[in-house]
């Protein structure tokens, strides 16, 4: 089969009962492209959160998703179907390193974690995944990503001190949503609040607007070059952790889903978002990752067909193409912008836990209470400490307390239990 050819799945209509259609098969074209706006629907409120809490260009960041997904499904040789949307991984070191030198230092970081992750990827390629599995247990990777989120504790209460009124009316219409609706409408609840919110402050006349008129409504995306300082580059390093994990859950989530095995994929899946994510920061856009959202969509829909990624990458490159839309995106108020931080962050905090709870981490075992909490402690109060002109900030050092305390106590533990 050739790269942009795929079977017709039955008369092209419909999906008899117990029936799915595979990656290497499609519906009729006007219902793969029905699915494939679906998977923008899903992909759209995380890809752009990103870039409008960052201040990175919104079409610029959409614009490499559609590159990062198309090359992705190149790459795996349109056997793993996923959509590559922006890591919320990048909030946290984006800011720290704009903080500190500016948003071409932040697409420095972006790029070196890409081609650390394509670099990883190759590596599992040659030696397979055992070594992650063995670097990266439940314990160590819930840790990490729980730190991530709750790091960002100090922004979002930050933001939410700006427009608190319009903050608390977005994050309860997040909590309403997510409560009441069901299916997709649930799974984006948190950009449909966030549109509330902006709603709002627009009629209250809260929204800044000059820039929306000013923009065109067709061009092509604004792009960026990275500056590399290796003070900045440092902060990124605990985000390919990430990436690598997110990658190899979301590859052994569709390969359970499709019932194919994928285990010889995973290494270009991670090459795949590494490339995607070195050029997303040498032209201006934020790190990707393979996307949950859209796992969810081939469950309800049972359309595992990568000719609907092709669709969903291609249209989001269109939609990139109009700065007016870019625009709107950027004049979002920043009480909206606290009132989504307040959930979302938490929320990643929260997948940490997930990852405990799925991975059956026993918290009776010392060795792994005392590292989840020192790493906590140091993650989340930003616990930091510089050398020249190199800050390793609390992310960082809980990352390193995580991965090189867990193996160092867990051979310490085995050795006196040989011992004894």
């Amino acid at each position: 089969m050739s790269l942009l050819s795929w079977k017709l799945h039955g008369n092209g209509k419909s999906i008899s009962a117990g029936e799915v259609v595979s990656t290497d098969e499609r519906l009729s074209w006007p219902r793969t492209i029905g699915v494939g706006l679906q998977h923008i629907a899903a992909m759209f409120g995380a890809t752009f959160l990103v870039p409008i809490i960052t201040g990175l260009p919104p079409t610029t960041t959409l614009f490499f998703s559609g590159i990062g997904t198309l090359l992705f499904l190149t790459i795996t040789k349109n056997r793993v179907p996923s959509y590559l949307g922006s890591s919320f991984a990048f909030l946290a070191p984006i800011a720290a390193a704009v903080s500190k030198g500016g948003m071409s230092d932040a697409l420095g970081g972006v790029v070196i974690t890409g081609v650390i992750l394509a670099i990883v990827g190759l590596i599992v390629r040659a030696a397979g995944i055992g070594w992650i599995n063995w670097m990266l247990p439940p314990i160590v990777t819930g840790t990490i990503v729980m730190v991530i989120g709750l790091n960002l504790a100090g922004a979002a209460k930050g933001n939410f001190s700006k427009g608190p009124g319009i903050g608390i009316l977005t994050l309860g219409s997040i909590a309403l949503i997510s409560v009441i609706s069901q299916g997709f409408l649930s799974r984006i609840s948190i950009f449909v609040g966030l549109v509330i919110g902006y709603v709002v402050a627009l009629f209250m006349g809260d929204v800044n607007t000059d820039g929306i008129k000013a923009a065109k409504w067709i061009a092509a995306p604004h792009f960026s070059s990275p500056t590399f300082k290796v003070s900045a580059i440092v902060l990124f390093l605990p985000v390919v952790l990430v990436l690598i994990a997110e990658n190899v859950g979301h590859v052994k989530a569709v390969s359970a889903m499709t019932g194919k095995n994928l285990d010889d994929q995973m290494g270009m899946a991670l090459f795949a978002d590494g490339v995607s994510t070195t050029l997303a920061g040498i032209g201006g856009g934020s790190g990707t990752t393979t996307y949950a959202e859209n796992i969810g969509v081939m469950a309800a829909t049972r359309v595992y067909s990568t000719a609907a990624y092709w669709i969903a990458g291609l249209g989001a490159i269109v939609l990139s193409l109009s700065p007016k839309f870019g625009a709107v995106l950027s004049a979002t108020p920043v009480g909206a912008l606290g009132g989504v931080g307040v959930a979302l962050f938490g929320m990643i905090g929260v997948l940490g836990a997930r990852i405990w709870i799925e991975g059956k981490v026993d918290f009776a075992n010392s060795t792994n209470l005392l590292i989840a909490a020192s790493a906590l402690i140091i993650g989340i109060s930003d616990m930091s400490w510089s050398r020249g002109n190199y800050t390793f900030n609390g992310i960082i050092n809980a990352t390193l307390v995580a991965i090189v305390g867990y193996r160092v106590l867990t051979a310490i533990a085995k050795a006196r239990s040989t011992a004894s």
